[in-house]
């Protein structure tokens, strides 16, 4: 079966820029549908008076988290749109539309009015970017991690593929660095009053430089693949690759979950539970993701050398055997040295899984169904485990069961591991290539 339009049998030294171009061209664009989806949720603090008029700020705040888990909740309709677009007309088409509706999201909510100005149109347009932005999202994950895939070079498939996690926490940690740089220029009335706009017209111009970049890449779906009768078809996927689709579903459930716990709650959870100031909890948790982020190569290269199955099985162990010792210890930690050195620690084990998460799933299915394969089982695990994790957490924090959540993240370690021991010792498909 024909897998990709690009041999691969060796490459020339020509071959070789292609397909590490190929690679940064895919994961500019993934950097950019990141950022532009959460500088909402930090901007949300400052635009959330616009579009919510209320007495009390926690209302406003609330208002736009329940538009901000609106867009979680549309990533499995979009891991279907763009999966089956992906496979039916190409990859290229699927990622350069997934930018562009991310881009005009962002514009939308640049340029929208307030509620002073149109009323009840206001919050419900920003709804309408929100969704738009959550299929964008829920659509970009299969078809990245399909595409970087297809095209990494032999041997080096987990470093190549690592970039997708490399720009998914750069496009946060960007988001997070323009509000501070605003922060810096801009009054508190200034930000409020337009200052908040910049970061989403400044993610749409991104996204227009990402569009450019990939409509120069080559297609790795080949005109057969397209016109397989299977070709994007969900009836297929369910048909013939049930237990890849379940397997995929198990481990990224715990991925997922774990991954929300040590990244967006953790900051939450440094200053809700461990009492710190909410700045330091915020120095803490940029300089953690920032070297988390520097680890996805180094953990890319390791599984290239000791095999992908051992990597999900070592994330799966040490997540069962760690994550209630590390979090206890957060709980009660003092130093913010000590706090930085634990929560590293949680993101290097989870490393051994976002390193190689989207190429260990591209690997379960057949070129025909990869991209929808990857992309829905991703997007439903995340969007009911990833996206409840805060919710969860604070909800058993709320009712005096904090310790509760530790072990439920526990849990869903273990089902992870367990779900890794299904995984083939040698990849069924794209495994000429390895």
């Amino acid at each position: 079966m024909t897998t990709t339009t690009v041999s691969t049998e060796h490459y020339t030294g020509e071959e070789r820029s292609k397909r590490i171009f190929a690679i940064v061209g895919a994961s500019s664009g993934n950097l950019v549908e990141w950022f532009d989806f959460y500088v909402y949720a930090f901007c949300a603090i400052y635009f959330a008076p616009a579009f919510f008029p209320s007495d009390n700020p926690t209302v406003q705040l609330v208002n736009t988290a329940g538009v901000f888990a609106a867009g979680f909740l549309m990533r499995p309709i979009g891991g279907w749109i763009f999966g089956r677009l992906a496979d039916k007309k190409g990859r290229k088409t699927s990622m350069m539309i997934s930018v562009l509706m991310m881009c005009f999201g962002s514009l939308l909510i640049a340029c929208l009015p307030t509620y002073a100005s149109i009323g009840v149109w206001a919050p419900l347009l920003l709804l309408f970017a929100r969704l738009l932005q959550g299929l964008s999202v829920g659509g970009e994950y299969g078809t990245t991690a399909t595409y970087m895939s297809e095209v990494a070079l032999k041997g080096q498939r987990g470093f190549f593929a690592s970039f997708q996690y490399v720009t998914l926490i750069g496009g946060q940690l960007l988001a997070v660095l323009l509000v501070v740089i605003l922060q810096q220029f801009l009054s508190e009335d200034e930000l409020r009053a337009y200052g908040w706009r910049i970061p989403f017209v400044v993610g749409a111009l991104a996204a227009l430089i990402s569009l450019f970049l990939r409509r120069s890449l080559k297609e790795t779906a080949s005109k057969e693949m397209r016109e397989n009768k299977d070709a994007g078809s969900i009836r297929a996927l369910f048909r013939d690759h049930k237990a890849a689709f379940i397997t995929v579903l198990g481990y990224t459930a715990g991925g997922s979950l774990i991954f929300y716990t040590f990244t967006t709650y953790m900051q939450k959870y440094l200053v809700n539970t461990a009492g710190m100031h909410a700045k330091t909890a915020s120095y803490i948790m940029t300089g953690a993701l920032f070297l988390y982020m520097c680890m996805q190569p180094l953990f890319g290269m390791l599984a290239d050398k000791i095999g992908r199955r051992n990597s999900m099985l070592w994330f799966g162990a040490l997540g069962t055997l760690f994550t209630v010792p590390i979090l206890l210890s957060l709980k009660s930690v003092s130093s913010p040295f000590l706090a930085f050195v634990l929560i590293t620690v949680a993101l290097a084990i989870v490393s051994f899984y976002t390193s190689i998460s989207g190429l260990v799933k591209a690997e379960m299915f057949p070129p025909e169904v990869r991209a929808l394969g990857v992309g829905l089982a991703y997007a439903v695990a995340n969007a009911i485990f990833g996206g409840s994790a805060e919710y969860v957490a604070l909800s058993l924090k709320a009712v005096g069961m904090e310790n509760s959540f530790y072990w439920y993240v526990t849990v869903m370690m273990a089902v992870a591991f367990l779900f890794s021991l299904r995984l083939p010792k040698q990849a069924k498909y794209l495994h000429h290539d390895l």
